[in-house]
């Protein structure tokens, strides 16, 4: 499943939830980084064994009433996109073997332009499902004129439907890339960054530690909502939007620790 990975199974547990009431699922996010371990030489094939680090996050969901008072937050909307359809995305990144018979995990310089597409694709479907009336309309208005080619293309203000942002960190540039397409600030930029920069592309548990880096610097009031965006293989971006039921406080024992 790859990087996208944990919003995948949230999905599944929100299913499996809506089917068994009185229930809990749990969740729990790691990369097992051996199995795609490359000793040859093909040189698509050895970047993953520079950027992939190891890590982990659980996550207890609930549709128990009595559970509300204890929880942190509460699920408000998920997309998922799958473009494996398109060969090159499928391409992109994919596990093959090398011409000397080495499986590895082969990542193409087409890798970036089809995560774009992908994100552009799940966007434009999640943008109708939290943005702002007024802002929805002008996102339309230019699908519209697009077609007539009339107008350039006009990006939502996505700092109005979400206080807080947690994008995979899978590279700087990647980030980078996303931020400009969304003109989102430094500050929402700052858990994606500072996690990347700490612990390094921890692959699907990434959005995790992102959501934990707001919670040690008690940034999550009662009400934000929190955008987790994460793209994997396929490729697959996916988006899941939280809804803070609570002010959360600073936990005793999280990753974020000083010493």
């Amino acid at each position: 499943m790859g990087c996208a990975a944990s919003i995948t199974a949230v999905d599944l547990a929100d299913d499996l939830l809506n089917a068994y009431p009185g229930s809990y699922a749990l969740i729990v996010s790691t990369e097992v980084i051996g199995s795609t371990w490359y000793g040859g030489n093909e040189l698509d094939m050895l970047l993953p064994n520079c950027f992939l680090r190891m890590g982990a996050a659980a996550v207890l969901l609930s549709n128990r009433r009595r559970d509300r008072w204890r929880s942190k937050y509460e699920l408000k909307q998920l997309v998922r996109t799958h473009k494996a359809m398109d060969e090159r995305s499928f391409k992109s990144i994919q596990l093959k073997e090398d011409c000397e018979g080495k499986e590895g995990l082969s990542v193409s310089r087409d890798v970036i332009e089809q995560g774009g597409n992908a994100l552009k694709a799940n966007i434009t479907t999640l943008g109708p499902l939290v943005l702002p009336v007024s802002e929805q309309f002008y996102f339309f208005k230019s699908l519209l004129f697009k077609k007539t080619g009339t107008n350039k293309p006009y990006i939502p203000d996505y700092k109005l439907a979400f206080e807080h942002v947690c994008i995979l960190g899978t590279s700087r540039k990647v980030l980078d890339e996303i931020q400009n397409n969304l003109e989102l600030t430094d500050e929402y930029m700052k858990a994606s960054r500072k996690t990347l920069e700490r612990f390094g592309n921890t692959s699907s548990s990434s959005i995790w530690y992102e959501l934990a880096y707001l919670e040690a610097k008690n940034m999550i009031k009662n009400g934000d909502r929190v955008w987790q965006l994460a793209l994997g293989s396929g490729l697959k971006c996916n988006s899941v939007v939280w809804k803070a039921v609570r002010t959360v406080r600073q936990m005793k024992r999280k990753p974020w620790d000083e010493n």
